[in-house]
């Protein structure tokens, strides 16, 4: 997988409620790994926050984005 095919693309948390989108990925230049995505939450149309989230709280990555944790959307 390419990291340009990761942005953009949805993130569920553990309870598969969709909460946002990637917008960016850190990750380790000389190993490619993922450090962290960051993730633009789903508010309203005017506003939203954007929260980052360690690799290890990745489940796992396909068609979107599966989080082992809950993201609190306010």
């Amino acid at each position: 997988m390419r990291i340009k095919d990761l942005l953009g693309m949805q993130v569920l948390d553990i309870d598969a409620m969709d909460i946002g989108k990637v917008t960016d990925v850190d990750f380790n230049e000389t190993s490619g790994q993922i450090n962290k995505i960051a993730v633009s939450l789903k508010k309203n149309i005017l506003s939203h926050d954007e929260v980052l989230v360690h690799f290890d709280n990745i489940k796992s990555i396909g068609d979107y984005v599966l989080l082992k944790i809950n993201i609190e959307n306010k």
